[in-house]
């Protein structure tokens, strides 16, 4: 595991660039993210069929989200990733949210780019660097899920792969790996000890990874289980040799906060948007926060006198 025990600044996060301002996990998101001053861009990856990493959250192309060639909105869940190549990917438009969709009511701030496409983590390093940023961070996730092994790259190779572009880009000191399921951890861990880890954890309803309380043994935790730690999750983040637990921020205490950090860990919760929730949160003590609408976050931070990302503008 990774030092972890230097004392870093409150960790703003924008989730998936600024999902609540700009199209998620796409260049012009994470270029406003940036222009609006964050310490991490938190984002998703995939690994398509010729073996690109890309910057996308579902392991298929969303209906509420791509439009194919022609230009109409995909009728249902689309291919994998995983079964296309990136020159194939390319040819699908993510710059706006499906109008009337559940999707777009959550986001109504969302400003549409249409001709957006899903862009390589290459892509996104290098407009990092291009914008003259040698500081902010990123969370990287890998989207993949132990119940579909059918639909991504196993867990070996996807993590080989991410670790492969981080290190090409020479920003591994800059760089987490976040996953739900923690074998990607585990074996990030193995061969990139430099990078650090985070373990994501739900309780929530069929996307649950933690079985708190379940009989067996979740298929995320990578062979580990709560009840080994007492029911204790943040005892199970840390047997997994995470440096950062991320829980949701609806199943986050007091209690369990004080429990994390006495072990050691530092806790960002996901995904708050609400200006109260951050408040709550920031004076519960958490070490950062992952938001969609980073622009409210910095308002908060700075009511509470707490340093502040420095903004890199950029017009994209």
């Amino acid at each position: 595991m990774s030092d972890s025990s230097a004392v870093r600044p409150f960790d703003l996060q924008g989730h998936r660039g600024a999902r609540g301002l700009r199209p998620e996990n796409t260049l012009p998101g994470f270029a406003h993210a940036l222009s609006i001053g964050v310490s991490t861009l938190e984002l998703d990856t995939a690994v398509t069929k010729d073996g690109v990493v890309i910057v996308a959250h579902d392991r298929r192309l969303n209906p509420d989200l791509a439009r194919g060639p022609s230009g109409a909105w995909l009728g249902e869940a689309g291919p994998t990733f995983f079964s296309l190549t990136y020159e194939e990917v390319l040819r699908y438009d993510v710059g706006r949210i499906r109008p009337g969709s559940a999707y777009a009511r959550r986001f109504p701030d969302q400003l549409a780019i249409d001709g957006t496409r899903v862009p390589r983590l290459q892509d996104l390093f290098s407009l990092v660097k291009d914008a003259g940023n040698d500081v902010v961070r990123f969370n990287i996730e890998t989207k993949i899920d132990p119940r579909h092994p059918e639909e991504t790259l196993d867990p070996e190779s996807f993590s080989t792969a991410l670790v492969d572009e981080i290190r090409r880009a020479d920003v591994s000191a800059r760089a987490m790996i976040q996953s739900f399921d923690w074998r990607t951890l585990k074996i990030v861990q193995r061969i990139a000890p430099e990078i650090q880890t985070v373990c994501l954890t739900t309780q929530h309803g069929d996307d649950d990874n933690v079985w708190l309380g379940k009989p067996g043994t979740s298929p995320w935790l990578a062979g580990l289980s709560v009840a080994d730690f007492a029911d204790s999750i943040p005892g199970a983040v840390r047997a997994c040799g995470a440096d950062v637990w991320s829980p949701s921020h609806l199943e986050l205490n007091v209690e369990l906060l004080k429990v994390a950090h006495g072990l050691g860990l530092r806790v960002i919760p996901w995904t708050v948007n609400d200006v109260a929730d951050m408040r709550r949160l920031i004076a519960a003590g958490v070490d950062g926060l992952i938001s969609d609408r980073p622009d409210l976050l910095r308002t908060v931070l700075a009511e509470s006198r707490l340093p502040l990302p420095t903004p890199t503008p950029i017009a994209l």
